[in-house]
């Protein structure tokens, strides 16, 4: 069962995790809007130290403004980016 939605606000954590991680430094800290909920699988921090037991965790689609994630952006003020997040590195967004 998801715990975010299609539509839903959230803001990307910044764990400050070494090693691999597969969330973009350049969205941590960002609120963007969720597009999809795309399932469950094992944790890929898990899996790149060969941890193949770990958790399974939701990964969602999460959609970005350009403009909220590139402070010089000059293109369309309307581009977007979208990104897999895992959900324990998402927090709902609130304001």
């Amino acid at each position: 069962m998801p715990l975010f939605h299609a539509g839903e606000r959230i803001r990307v954590l910044d764990l400050g995790k070494a090693g691999h991680v597969r969330i973009p430094a350049y969205v941590r800290g960002h609120v963007g809007t969720v597009v999809q909920f795309c399932g469950v699988f094992l944790n890929p921090e898990d899996l790149a130290i060969g941890n193949a037991g770990g958790c399974v965790v939701g990964c969602y689609r999460v959609e970005f403004l350009q403009t909220d994630l590139w402070t010089d952006y000059s293109e369309y003020p309307d581009d977007t980016l979208v990104t897999e997040i895992y959900e324990h590195w998402m927090e709902p967004a609130h304001g």
